[in-house]
Formats: structure tokens, C-alpha cells, sequence
């Protein structure tokens, strides 16, 4: 990978990998997401090894190309209107108790049918005959609420799903560690793990007390947990600096120079900047800003930023100026299949009588929206505008040779 990309995955993946010589190595679970990953990097990270993965890439690159290319799909009708309780077409209103005894026993039932694995497919027909009590027509009810009380923590202990005539079940392996008598409950460990890693550095600025000192506290509170996924300490201190010399930068009305590398720039630019103020859109931090540069509003992200240098010089706040993201954006409407359609439900798309999801999106940057649909791997198809989808199709046509998988073969 190019030296831009190295520093920036070496800054955010640093505990995770190791880099050699331009190449990164690390460990992985997932080969789907792996690609993903390499996918929304959009060429600036080729896949090496192992072979499987140059074909995942490859195939990915082909359904993309194929589902942009000619006349866009028709989306389906829109499922009906459901309440947060998972009901459709009636009254909002308390669950009645003797219904959660029968959501419990349905709990134990898919726990059952996954066994060690990870998930199961159980007939609608058997499913049915044994839980005589729930009527056909209202199982998908019942199987949303089941997923509605067995959310927490930003995952799901079990996630259930009709479709194709079979319950589909998805289920966390946590069994090992709620069988262990820790401190904290993994749901709480993950919680204290993702604060740390999301909100750390605004944490640590605000108590003017490093990170590390931060961690340490908790740990001598709660015992000993896994935060394998927390940056290093050499980069959270790099970003306690960012965002003290940011906040201070905000009290004190004083510019600040920052190095920037922009994705798609294979080469930092340096911006002299009033900032503003910060802002979360996971996962990532914001700093909003009046680009002096550029004469013109710039938001910027904290994990591409090298460097923050506070300057002598103040600025006036600009009057009526209230920095936000992505002004000024054009709407995309977007279908994803139903394979990933539940996680973009949950961002705001919405569900279709077929499983799959529709959603119209702000976009501020044609090659965030490139990114991102490659990163899809071919379950999501811009249908409009119309000039997107010639630019995704020809994107990854493109990058499939830039990548050297374009004559790989494949399984279609």
C-alpha cells in the first residue's frame, strides 16, 4: 500500500497488525469483511494473500460491476408500518406478560436449533407445529419483538429473521464467557472497551489526565478486561494532542494548522483553520471548521489529521455560521439485498416486503459513495442518479486490473 495509506492504517489498525515494508499483516476471522475492508479502500490497498482473498475481491468487483451496469432494479413494495414493539397494523400498547413467557420459550427453542454454531435455518412449518400458540400470521411479530428485548450493548445475543419459508437465526458465540464468573459481564467489558477506543481522547482532554491513567483507574475498579481493539498508547496520545490543541484552538478563537491526507490525495495538504466544533458519525470524529485554505466551511476527519499546530494568531467568530456535515449534499437512493438489509435498517433504510432495504442518503462526496458501495461487495445498487451508477460500474472495472484480479476466475 502507498505511504499515505501505511500511516493512516498503521494510526487507526496499529494493535491489530503489523506493517512490513509497505505490507500490511494481520490476523484475520472474516474473509468477506476482510475484502470489504480492502474494497472501500478503493486502490489504495491491494490484496496479496492468500489467494482466497484476491478472489473475494475479484468476485465482489464483478457483482458490483454487473448490478450497476444497464437498467437499475425495481425495488420492491414497502413492508408495513411497524411500531417499536415489532407489531404491525395495530395500537401501540403494554406486551402482555403471558407473551414473554412465550418469547422466552421461542428464545430457548433458536438457541437449541443453533447448537455450537453460529446460526440455523428452522422450517416455518416445524417452528409453527411446535409453538402451536402463535398464530402464522403473527410469527414475524413476535419474532421482531424477540429481537427488540434481546438488543443491548450494540449487538445482538439473537437475532431471528422469516424468509424463504425458514426462520434464520443468528446468534453471538458468548456462551464461554457468561459461563465465567467475571467482574464485568462481556456487555459491560465491551461497553467500558468501545468508551475508551470511540470517546477516549475527548475523555482524557477534559479531565486533563492521560489516557492510560484513565484505563488504569477502571481496571484497578473492575478487574482485568480485553481491549485488544483499543488503539496503542503512542496513537491514543497522538490523538489527545489533536483534540487539545482543537479544543483549545475553539476557546480561544485561535487558528490551527493542520497536515491533512485526504483519501483520495496520495499527499498531505497543510490547512490553516478556525475551528469550530467537534461532532461523532460512527465511527468517526469530526472537527468542523472555516477552511482558511480554502476559503470555504470544511469538516475534517480526526484519524486522517498527522498534525495539529496551535498558532499565535486569533480569528473572529464568524456571525450565523453553524458548521455541520455534509452541507450542501445531493440525495442518493440506494437498495441493499437482503443479506445486509437488517444493519441498514438500523442506520435508516427502510424494509421491503422482500427482505431487502431502501434508503435515500445525503452524499457530500461521489468518492465516499464509491467507497462505500464497493465496500458492500455487490449488496447494495445505487439506483439513481443515473450518472453514479455509469461511475460505480466503471470504477470497478477499473480497479479489478489496478488490483490484478481482473482475469482471476471465479465463482459465480
Amino acid at each position: 500500500m502507498p505511504g499515505d495509506t501505511a500511516w493512516w492504517v498503521q494510526r487507526v489498525y496499529g494493535s491489530t497488525g503489523r506493517l512490513e515494508d509497505g505490507v500490511w499483516v494481520t490476523e484475520y476471522s472474516s474473509l468477506q469483511q476482510l475484502a470489504s475492508w480492502v474494497l472501500r479502500q478503493d486502490g489504495r490497498a491491494v490484496p496479496l494473500e492468500p489467494e482466497d482473498l484476491r478472489r473475494e475481491v475479484a468476485s465482489a468487483l464483478r457483482r458490483v460491476r454487473d448490478g450497476h451496469e444497464g437498467h437499475p432494479p425495481v425495488p420492491g413494495r414497502a413492508a408495513p408500518a411497524r411500531g417499536v414493539d415489532g407489531t404491525a397494523e395495530r395500537p401501540a400498547g403494554p406486551v402482555a406478560p403471558e407473551r414473554f413467557a412465550i418469547l422466552q420459550a421461542l428464545l430457548a427453542f433458536l438457541l437449541a436449533a443453533c447448537g455450537e454454531g453460529r446460526d440455523a435455518a428452522i422450517p416455518l412449518d416445524d417452528l409453527l407445529e411446535r409453538f402451536p400458540s402463535i398464530p402464522a400470521d403473527e410469527l414475524e411479530e413476535h419474532l421482531s419483538l424477540l429481537n427488540l428485548v434481546n438488543f443491548g450493548g450494540g449487538c445482538y445475543t439473537v437475532y431471528a429473521e422469516l424468509r424463504d419459508d425458514h426462520v434464520h437465526v443468528d446468534k453471538e458465540l458468548w456462551g464461554d464467557s457468561f459461563r465465567m464468573p467475571p467482574r464485568l459481564t462481556p456487555l459491560e467489558a465491551r461497553a467500558i472497551r468501545l468508551a475508551l477506543e470511540y470517546v477516549g481522547p475527548m475523555i482524557a482532554v477534559d479531565a486533563h489526565t492521560p489516557l492510560a491513567r484513565v484505563r488504569k483507574k477502571l481496571e484497578e475498579t473492575f478487574g482485568q478486561f480485553e481491549l485488544t481493539q483499543t488503539p496503542d498508547l503512542e496513537n491514543e496520545q497522538a490523538e489527545e494532542d489533536l483534540v487539545s490543541k482543537l479544543a483549545r484552538g475553539m476557546r480561544e478563537h485561535r487558528l490551527v494548522e493542520i497536515e491533512y491526507q485526504k483519501e483520495v490525495d496520495t499527499q498531505p495538504s497543510t490547512r490553516l483553520v478556525e475551528p469550530y466544533t467537534f461532532s461523532r458519525a460512527l465511527p468517526w470524529w469530526y472537527v468542523h471548521t472555516w477552511d482558511r485554505t480554502s476559503d470555504g466551511e470544511r469538516s475534517f476527519r480526526l484519524d486522517r489529521m498527522r498534525s495539529a499546530t496551535l498558532t499565535k494568531e486569533k480569528f473572529e467568530p464568524r456571525e450565523g455560521f453553524a458548521p455541520v456535515l455534509l452541507r450542501g449534499a445531493r440525495s442518493v437512493r440506494v437498495l441493499y439485498e437482503k443479506e445486509i438489509a437488517r444493519f441498514e435498517i438500523e442506520r435508516g433504510a427502510q424494509r421491503l416486503a422482500d427482505g431487502s432495504a431502501l434508503r435515500e442518503l445525503p452524499v457530500g462526496s461521489d468518492e465516499w459513495l464509491e467507497s462505500d458501495i464497493l465496500s458492500k461487495r455487490g449488496r447494495a445498487v445505487v439506483l439513481e442518479p443515473a450518472e453514479l451508477r455509469a461511475r460505480i460500474a466503471a470504477r470497478a472495472r477499473s480497479l479489478a486490473k489496478e488490483l490484478g484480479v481482473e482475469r482471476l476466475r471465479v465463482k459465480v
